[in-house]
């Protein structure tokens, strides 16, 4: 991505086709309720004008996937959507504690595009969408049928390649890079965005609950930038102090080049305690300097 390509999308926004990301219908008169007792935010404030975003953790708090919640224009379903990888595996999950509950999730991945827009230009192009804030700015999503005729303008979209450097520098976890494996939401910085403290109770709630408390955590997302070109860092890189025993303290878990300067940022994972402590910190010979994510 150029320089001028980059101010572009800061200054007017964009569109971005979403249609690989799986998609789901929840129905049955107990769907609000067995979903708000799945996710950790409250999705009770879905409607079909607006998006929630929501983890869904296993018992343990970590963070199993996360997904968009909206209520259909019908009012009689709720439409979710997640990222591709999650189709088969969050099905699962979201279906596994259905007893004696009158709710099924249908897959509707092939039944729907998905497009999402931010931005001057994007919300110009999808005035009548669905709020949604998906990478760390004010959107908007259209749901289209697969049979829908819908002719944007070309020149307002963005690549993938361009939103994954967008994403990065904006600092928003994605899965499977910030959001799989033993992350708790907290440590992603989800807490304003993806969790609600008042809704009640969820699978992996009262950890999560803790951790707030408690103001504890294994580690917190952080975003860092190389101070020089050529440094050569990479995607699961371990992340060491400068001084001392140069113990390691954490893994590199994206890295984009930055359109203006050339040099290479990205998001890592380090040590809570460690974040306060250091501002400077290598990846094999390169120094990167840190900061909080939110």
């Amino acid at each position: 991505m150029t320089a001028e390509r980059w101010k572009q999308i800061q200054t007017e926004g964009g569109w971005v086709d979403l249609s690989n990301r799986a998609k789901w219908r929840m129905v049955g008169a107990d769907r609000l309720r067995y979903l708000n007792g799945q996710v950790t935010n409250d999705i009770r404030r879905a409607t079909s004008e607006r998006a929630v975003y929501a983890c869904v953790t296993d018992v343990k708090g970590r963070i199993f996937g996360d997904l968009y919640v909206r209520a259909a224009a019908d009012a009689e379903s709720l439409l979710l959507d997640a990222e591709a990888e999650l189709r088969e595996s969050l099905a699962a999950r979201l279906e596994r504690y259905m007893v004696a509950d009158e709710v099924e999730c249908l897959d509707e991945t092939e039944e729907w595009r998905l497009v999402h827009g931010f931005g001057a230009r994007g919300f110009a192009m999808l005035e009548k969408g669905v709020t949604a804030e998906r990478y760390g700015a004010a959107g908007v999503d259209r749901w289209l049928s697969k049979d829908e005729v819908w002719t944007p303008a070309a020149e307002g979209k963005i690549t993938a390649d361009e939103l994954e450097v967008w994403r990065v520098l904006q600092g928003v976890p994605k899965f499977p890079q910030e959001l799989g494996g033993e992350v708790f939401p907290p440590e992603a910085g989800l807490e304003t965005k993806a969790i609600d403290y008042a809704k009640g109770c969820y699978i992996g709630q009262e950890i999560i609950s803790r951790m707030r408390t408690t103001g504890k955590m294994p580690r917190s997302l952080v975003r860092w930038a190389a101070r020089d070109a050529d440094s050569g860092i990479a995607s699961g890189n371990t992340v060491y102090e400068v001084a001392g025993e140069q113990r390691a303290l954490g893994v590199v878990t994206s890295v984009v080049g930055h359109p203006e300067t050339g040099l290479l940022h990205g998001l890592a994972y380090l040590k809570q305690a460690a974040v306060p402590m250091h501002s400077e910190l290598l990846v094999g010979a390169a120094m990167i300097t840190i900061g909080i994510v939110h």
